[in-house]
């Protein structure tokens, strides 16, 4: 078996996506299913790229949480670390493609999602410490116990190369913006990577200018910051310098999921060892491949659709 090189951490669901484009939500009559939820999308994006993943998740005793484990192993993602939350329902998201690039979601996520019930008994502790990656997000830490539980991983791995946080955003899931500030911004001294578009580095450093966003996560300690900009490309910034990816125009199906398959193109550049502008450069051409096609997981692209891309 391969050893495993990323583990991510946080949300799991299963995306149900309008088989009618450009209609509102109330106007859909039939919808097809997909695998969703940013942690799993990443890993499964990394998976297509040749990386040996597994993603730190739980899911509800019920059909949909079956469906999400053998989804992961369909993708050659290991389920290993899916738990279940006994009394809890596997979350379902439902899009609507109205507007294709920014279409809205509507969570089912209550009264909790599964995913933000780990605790310290869920966590494989000597995995956290060795893995060559780990990914955590914004969102594992909007609530206990998964807080306090996302802060111990941090804590207990740390600061090794290479963890990345991805800023993941959602206000849905936060009573307020300050709130929100004070728990992702404590994430930024204990990772050496944070990902994340403009509103994203906002509410986690206080400024939306990407430079000066930048500026801030490497004065508290992150080796690399990465700050998406949409249609003016991506910034990637580290204390030996600072460049501006272009972006990469294609015709948008579907906004959703491109900023994981982004994700999972990071970490293979981070583990491949590559250099902040061919990471960006390639995990853009990632991104703009799934903004091109319909669904999350299933849209990841492979390493040839990217390099003919490129």
């Amino acid at each position: 078996m391969t050893a495993l090189e990323a583990l991510t951490v946080g949300r799991v669901g299963v995306d149900l996506y309008p088989e009618q484009s450009g209609v509102p939500l109330a106007g859909v009559s039939t919808f097809a299913k997909s695998l969703g939820g940013t942690a799993t999308n990443v890993a499964v994006a990394a998976a297509r790229l040749g990386r040996s993943t597994s993603v730190l998740t739980k899911v509800g005793p019920d059909g949909f949480g079956e469906y999400v484990r053998q989804a992961l192993r369909g993708f050659g993602v290991s389920p290993e670390h899916v738990g279940t939350s006994a009394g809890l329902q596997t979350p379902v998201v439902f899009c609507s493609l109205d507007p294709p690039a920014d279409p809205p979601l509507l969570f089912y996520r209550s009264p909790i999602a599964p995913d933000l019930t780990i605790t310290e008994d869920d966590v494989p502790w000597d995995v956290v410490e060795t893995v060559p990656l780990l990914w955590v997000t914004g969102t594992g830490v909007s609530v206990e116990p998964a807080r306090g539980t996302q802060r111990e991983m941090l804590e207990r791995r740390g600061r090794r190369s290479h963890t990345v946080l991805d800023l993941d955003f959602r206000p849905m899931f936060w009573p307020d913006t300050e709130t929100a500030r004070e728990e992702i911004g404590w994430m930024l001294d204990h990772v050496t990577v944070a990902v994340g578009n403009r509103t994203e580095a906002e509410v986690a450093v206080g400024t939306a200018d990407p430079d000066e966003a930048a500026s801030r996560m490497l004065a508290r300690g992150v080796e690399l910051a990465v700050i998406k900009k949409g249609a003016e490309g991506v910034l990637v910034a580290t204390a030996e310098g600072r460049w501006t990816v272009p972006p990469r125009r294609v015709e948008v199906v579907c906004g959703l999921g491109a900023g994981d398959g982004f994700g999972g193109a990071l970490i293979h550049g981070l583990l491949s060892g590559w250099d902040p502008v061919r990471i960006a450069t390639y995990a853009n051409a990632a991104g703009a491949l799934v903004a091109s096609r319909l669904a999350c997981a299933d849209a990841m692209p492979t390493a040839d659709e990217i390099e003919e891309l490129l």
